[in-house]
């Protein structure tokens, strides 16, 4: 049997210890473990050690490094269980440690996934634009149970995902003021279906909120595309140039009538 023969810390990890042993052969260094660890099985100078007992050790100490390395990674902001699966994984950590790791953290209510999506859900409605079925992907994505997800998801009331979608559109229609109004309103159905938004919110928000454009408005935005038009279509001319602007101007989203107004301004003013 092997028997240990010195026990020192380390320089820089005053929680972890070198343990030196000798073989028969002399002493030697011949692993390290965590203090836990090291309280745990008792270990002391002039302990024997067989194999099994070997063997143990530097599972626990493995148990323990992945444990550490798990609470540093909550340190930084609440996590589900699949992240710290999927964490630990990452660093090459075996199945069986990791689900010691797990059942550790549990216990000591270091990881609780109920609690995690009513956090989350709150965090996304008061911190971003998402909508609820983005939230929902994403908490599936973090391995979330269905049943914990509806749970949560209740905090998401319609009349948030209202408020949130009326918000994200208006902000939206004012920063693209320069298009026609049927582009807007196309941009900012697609802008909602990514955000997660339900089709039931989408119709409510574009039907609350008004995009018919005043005629003045239409036609400054219509002015502003058509500078690009006229850049674009500079080498024709007559008949060819009128319908390469009119059919530039409808795929642009504005009326015929609009488009009319325009072009027989550009004529009066040449």
């Amino acid at each position: 049997m092997a028997v240990i023969t010195k026990i020192t810390t380390q320089q820089k990890k005053q929680d972890r210890y070198n343990i030196f042993m000798d073989y028969g052969k002399g002493e030697e260094f011949a692993f390290s473990v965590d203090e836990d660890v090291l309280i745990k099985f008792q270990l002391k100078k002039g302990l024997e050690l067989d194999e099994f007992s070997l063997m143990e050790i530097h599972y626990h100490d493995d148990i323990q490094k992945a444990y550490n390395s798990a609470i540093s990674y909550l340190a930084k902001r609440i996590r589900s269980e699949k992240e710290i699966k999927d964490y630990l994984l990452k660093k090459e950590i075996e199945e069986p440690v990791i689900q010691e790791v797990i059942h550790k953290l549990t216990t000591q209510n270091y990881i609780d996934d109920k609690e995690y999506a009513f956090a989350y859900v709150r965090t996304q409605i008061n911190t971003t634009d998402k909508g609820p079925d983005l939230v929902q992907m994403e908490l599936k994505e973090r391995g979330i149970d269905k049943a914990l997800i509806e749970l949560a998801m209740e905090e998401y009331s319609f009349e948030h995902q209202l408020e949130k979608a009326s918000m994200l559109s208006k902000k939206f229609i004012q920063k693209n003021s320069k298009e026609s109004m049927r582009v807007v309103k196309q941009k900012l159905e697609n802008l909602l279906v990514r955000r997660g938004y339900p089709f039931e919110v989408i119709n409510v928000t574009v039907r609350e909120i008004n995009l018919d454009k005043p005629v003045a408005d239409e036609l400054e935005a219509i002015r502003f595309q058509g500078e690009k038009a006229i850049r674009k279509f500079s080498n024709y001319t007559g008949f060819e140039y009128e319908q390469k602007m009119k059919q530039f101007l409808f795929r642009k989203g504005f009326s015929f009538e609009i488009i009319e107004r325009f072009l027989t301004e550009l004529k009066e003013s040449e």
